[in-house]
């Protein structure tokens, strides 16, 4: 597939979309409907939920992919290999075919479909029963505007959820599949990781940690918490987890927490902290909750002794894609971004997740916290592997 060909498929992904966008919504309310009588949870409504900002959303990012020059291909300088006598060089490829199995979120398929398709690789969608028919009317707009732009249709594949232990079927066909992507609850992503034989690029959602140093401006601090619970619809930098040194005074303690409670924070604290300030902090944090995503308005407080324990603390028990430092000081910026086990750091600076960033910036679909195939922003580049290339003249 030219790149022109996958540009114009985009372009028509994006419009078709929007002129759609009607039968989608009309879709996504019924499974709301038939969700709501499964009591299923609030969260997962609210993930489900579309509208036509969040579709809006999706139009501009496949229009902007369409925009971007063609990732395959890409010729790249290769100076750690040299051959005598010869050229090498490297470029990017396509993976392959790519698996993206999901809860909820129905238009991250359309996001997903978008990215595969600008680097020319083949997807497969597996999405949870909660939003059936959404996925449905949205992956049939897509195939038509693909079909229509003269690229194979087959190129999206849409598997059902009413027959099956699909997730388990599709996750061990290592023989055809490159790349497993889940993305939802960390339950569904260690369901697809214990199953799967095809290789699995883990993600993560919340449970990112802030240290608060004694240095750290009041005012930075407060408005990284609140600023990493703005990314819609899914919080994926929300900071759950504040670690603040005992020697931060009580009055800069309390005008943080009583400014979050104002915002609508439910604040949880270990023992000290519910003992030494019980009108601050509701109730007190369970050892199992440092470790887990709270994913919604909670926030847990700690006290720690000092940098290093908090770096020990946040990489035992943070989720390791994104953890923040707020501080004055340059060698705790140091000591913090090469000490932390995270795929991003930020210090002094706001860890919120844009899906659609603004221009110039990578296109995201989520966030990775493995150390294997790639770690950090899943983007267009997550989804290619290098080919290296040695070119002589037959002789020596």
């Amino acid at each position: 597939m030219k790149g022109t060909d996958r540009s114009r498929a985009l372009q028509f992904m994006s419009e078709l979309l929007l002129e759609r966008q009607d039968d989608i919504l009309e879709a996504n309310t019924l499974d709301l409907e038939v969700s709501r009588e499964m009591a299923v949870p609030e969260l997962i409504l609210e993930w489900l939920k579309l509208t036509p900002e969040r579709l809006q959303i999706v139009g501009k990012t496949l229009q902007r992919l369409a925009e971007l020059s063609d990732p395959i291909q890409q010729i790249l300088n290769m100076p750690s290999y040299q051959v005598d006598e010869c050229q090498t060089y490297s470029q990017l490829t396509p993976l392959g075919v790519i698996a993206f199995v999901y809860e909820s979120f129905p238009e991250l398929g359309a996001i997903a479909a978008g990215l595969c398709i600008r680097s020319g690789n083949s997807l497969i969608l597996r999405g949870g029963p909660e939003a059936s028919h959404s996925n449905q009317a949205i992956v049939q707009a897509l195939q038509i505007a693909i079909e229509d732009a003269g690229l194979p249709v087959e190129c999206l594949q849409f598997l059902p959820t009413d027959h099956g232990d699909l997730i388990r079927e599709l996750v061990t066909q290592d023989r055809y599949i490159n790349l497993v992507i889940p993305y939802g609850r960390a339950s569904l992503v260690q369901q697809v990781i214990r199953q799967a034989t095809a290789p699995v690029l883990k993600t993560a959602i919340g449970n990112c940690y802030l240290y608060w140093s004694p240095s750290g401006s009041l005012d930075i601090a407060r408005w990284m918490i609140l600023e990493s619970h703005l990314s819609e619809p899914d919080p994926v930098n929300a900071i759950e987890k504040v670690l603040i040194h005992r020697e931060h005074s009580s009055t800069a303690l309390n005008m943080l927490a009583s400014s979050l409670k104002e915002k609508g924070f439910k604040l949880r604290g270990d023992a000290a902290l519910v003992k030494n300030y019980p009108e601050l902090f509701a109730a007190e944090a369970e050892a199992s909750e440092w470790g887990q995503a709270y994913l919604d308005n909670t926030i847990a407080f700690k006290a720690v002794d000092g940098l290093e324990t908090a770096i020990n603390w946040i990489n035992h028990y943070s989720s390791g894609h994104a953890d923040c430092l707020a501080t004055e000081s340059y060698q705790e910026s140091r000591l913090f971004a090469l000490s932390v086990n995270s795929a991003m750091t930020y210090i002094n600076a706001s860890p919120r997740f844009h899906r659609n960033p603004k221009r110039g910036s990578p296109i995201a679909l989520g966030m990775s916290n493995q150390k294997g195939h790639r770690r950090g922003l899943i983007s267009l580049e997550t989804l290619t592997t290098v080919k290296h290339i040695v070119q002589g003249n037959g002789m020596s």
